[in-house]
């Protein structure tokens, strides 16, 4: 049998109109960022493989640098390759690095942490003291924004959302920010077809993160985050969470509370996936081609 090369792709999309990143049962008619991605690799090699991706995003989420791993058979250079799949994928996906790896690399199972990012537009913008007698004007969310960002109607106050965020910092148990899928498998909820284990197999919800907080650039209100896994939603769940706090619905004092619950419903609500991206994926140095 010929010898084969173990290929990491690194990709950017925009996920507006992908049912996320992975395959859906051909009568379902989704579209997919995974499924795209082997179509444009058939029609390229003529060899049917599903390619591993990092993780799983969600409907509507993006990615500025999604990793993905697979085998082939045909011999082609890593420009050459990059270049043609550029050519067959829509605009909305783009390969920005094709990489031949050790064989021991696997986008997923190699992953040393992910970093990502939320992106919300402040409708209303919090008001000086000074002008407190005022009634502000809505902002606008341009549309060419909308499918990009949270347009978020509520003021919102950084510093608690600040001081909340630095609270999250280190080891925690996140049940309370996961959604509450029986289904879904640890670390990348919806993985693959063979590696999808039991239903009866429930994530571990202790993980870990080195970064997380907020600040304003670019005329929104940024959200990152760095985490040695994160459970379905957990990002978002976070996001609507510290939302909650800078409304001044929610109390930083609370945020420990509602971990300590280990209950979805103690969190807040569920940020919408447009304003969500996959920044980086992290690799040891075993990683390195």
């Amino acid at each position: 049998m010929a010898a084969t090369t173990n290929w990491k792709l690194t990709l950017s999309y925009n996920g507006a109109r992908f049912h996320g990143w992975q395959i859906q049962p051909p009568q379902s008619g989704l579209a997919t960022v995974q499924g795209i991605l082997s179509e444009s690799l058939q029609r390229l090699t003529g060899e049917r493989i599903l390619p591993q991706g990092s993780g799983r995003t969600d409907a509507g989420v993006h990615a500025l640098a999604q990793v993905c791993s697979f085998e082939l058979h045909a011999p082609i250079p890593p420009s050459n390759l990059q270049r043609a799949l550029n050519r067959m994928l829509p605009p909305e996906i783009r390969v920005l690095s094709a990489e031949a790896m050790p064989p021991h690399f696997h986008a997923r199972h190699s992953v040393r942490s992910k970093t990502y990012e939320y992106r919300i537009f402040e409708r209303s913008l919090p008001t000086p003291p000074s002008q407190s007698a005022q009634t502000p004007e809505d902002r606008i969310c341009s549309p060419f924004l909308a499918p990009f960002a949270w347009d978020c109607r509520w003021p919102l106050s950084l510093a608690p959302m600040q001081q909340a965020a630095a609270l999250l910092l280190g080891t925690h148990d996140f049940t309370s920010m996961a959604a509450t899928d029986p289904d879904r498998s640890e670390r990348d909820p919806g993985q693959d077809p063979d590696d999808i284990q039991p239903a009866s197999t429930k994530p571990n919800p202790i993980k870990t993160l080195s970064h997380s907080a907020w600040h304003r650039a670019d005329d929104l209100l940024l959200y990152r985050v760095t985490g040695s896994g994160f459970l379905h939603h957990m990002v978002r769940n976070l996001v609507g969470t510290l939302v909650e706090i800078g409304r001044g619905s929610l109390a930083v004092s609370d945020l420990n509370r509602i971990l300590a619950a280990r209950n979805r419903s103690a969190a807040g609500p569920t940020a919408p996936a447009c304003g969500l991206y996959l920044v980086e994926v992290h690799y040891g140095d075993e990683a390195e081609p």
